[in-house]
């Protein structure tokens, strides 16, 4: 089956987490996604545990359907080799500042001489018209900077702490991919290129003030930001007789059938706290005792086949653990047991999205440190002398498998 992006060449100068994570997605489309590393590797692939050196477990979940070049762009060989291959793209990303792209040659301008159709994709930490313009910036700072350690002490958090998984990169990392695709799109009516600049700070500030505004969306304002409904500690998941539940009571017809199965039918009519949305919002941390007490009177199972009977929405409490033998993962073969050429067996995630007629997936498994160096210089026009040459000054690495 064909896969809609095969035909796209995208020149990937992006490490860590946001940027991988956008290539990885446009790879599993279809894309030849030309992964270009410094001669130590993208940092990734340090984190333990690993089977095999440079081959982190993170660095794989970021990194199939790539192939993966070594260059040294302080040498100028590197740096050349690269101007080659872009010349060949149709996209280029990056997640270094502008200003040190500039500096190496690698600026919006100097690319699109070469290559006017070219689309650069700049993933930066805030918008260059700022005074954080050019700051470095990580996950636990944007979440600083969009005020998520203090939403969760106004929800009853103890004290501020971070959410202890990376959403701001792996966001942000498909916003640049919408934004690339977009792009990419407007090419072909327009038949021209263009530079598009990503900012971290800018694109989540809506992630978390988009669902508390409150009183601030009006001018002046009509009371202090902060969605009640949310900020509560009252607010799951619940203790059940054996576990923990999670429940949303939402909607009228919801909340009648709740109070109905607790024994207070009467209280939907009789209480004006659940008259509507607004009321039950206003006194949401009354409401979730009602919650919290009821669960607590049978086992998550018989809740969860209670509450599906009534049609009110609830899961169970998953650990890390817990989720890879979820039954609904399972019987979608969520997960699956791939064979790689150097790190034997491995645990991998389904493409989630389903096409069909074009449907995306897997084209490769994550590679080796260098793997395609050899094989993508030649592609760029390179003679065998100057790749010869580039090796044994350590400008690129010829990591190719062999037997």
């Amino acid at each position: 089956m064909p896969k809609p992006l095969e035909g796209v060449k995208i020149v990937d100068l992006t490490s860590v987490v946001m940027g991988p994570y956008a290539t990885q997605a446009l790879g599993d489309m279809g894309a030849d996604i030309i992964k270009v590393e410094a001669p130590s590797g993208d940092t990734t692939r340090m984190a333990l545990p690993m089977r095999s050196k440079k081959m982190g477990w993170s660095y794989l979940g970021l990194n199939r359907s790539k192939r993966s070049i070594v260059l040294d762009l302080k040498q100028e060989d590197g740096l050349a080799a690269l101007l080659e291959i872009v010349r060949g793209a149709d996209v280029f990303i990056s997640n270094i500042r502008p200003k040190a792209m500039a500096r190496l040659g690698l600026g919006y301008e100097q690319l699109s001489a070469i290559n006017p159709r070219l689309i650069v994709v700049s993933m930066v930490g805030f918008d260059e018209n700022g005074p954080y313009a050019g700051n470095p910036v990580y996950e636990d700072l944007i979440q600083g900077l969009t005020a998520v350690p203090s939403i969760l002490v106004d929800a009853g958090s103890s004290k501020p702490h971070f959410v202890p998984i990376s959403f701001n990169d792996r966001a942000v990392g498909l916003h640049g991919a919408v934004s690339l695709l977009a792009a990419l799109y407007w090419r072909e009516q327009s038949g021209e290129g263009q530079h598009i600049q990503v900012p971290m700070f800018e694109t989540m500030v809506p992630f978390s003030l988009g669902g508390h505004m409150g009183g601030m969306a009006f001018d002046p304002p009509l009371g202090p930001p902060g969605y009640k409904r949310t900020l509560t500690d009252q607010r799951g998941p619940y203790k059940t007789a054996d576990g923990h539940i999670c429940i949303i009571v939402y909607t009228d017809k919801q909340w009648r059938e709740f109070l109905r199965l607790i024994g207070k039918g009467d209280w939907y009519e009789s209480d004006p706290r659940f008259r509507d949305f607004g009321s039950r919002t206003e006194h949401s941390a009354e409401l979730y005792p009602l919650i919290y007490g009821a669960m607590a009177e049978r086992t998550t199972a018989e809740w969860l086949d209670i509450l599906q009977d009534a049609d009110i929405p609830a899961t169970p409490l998953h650990t890390l653990e817990s989720i890879f033998g979820d039954k609904h993962l399972e019987a979608i073969d969520y997960f699956k047991i791939e064979e790689h050429p150097s790190e034997g067996r491995l645990v991998t995630m389904s493409v989630a999205e389903k096409w069909s007629k074009t449907q995306p997936e897997v084209t490769s498994p994550p590679p080796l440190l260098g793997q395609q160096s050899v094989e993508i210089l030649r592609e760029a026009g390179l003679e065998q002398a100057t790749i010869d040459r580039m090796i044994a000054s350590g400008t690129t690495i010829d990591g190719a498998l062999r037997p």
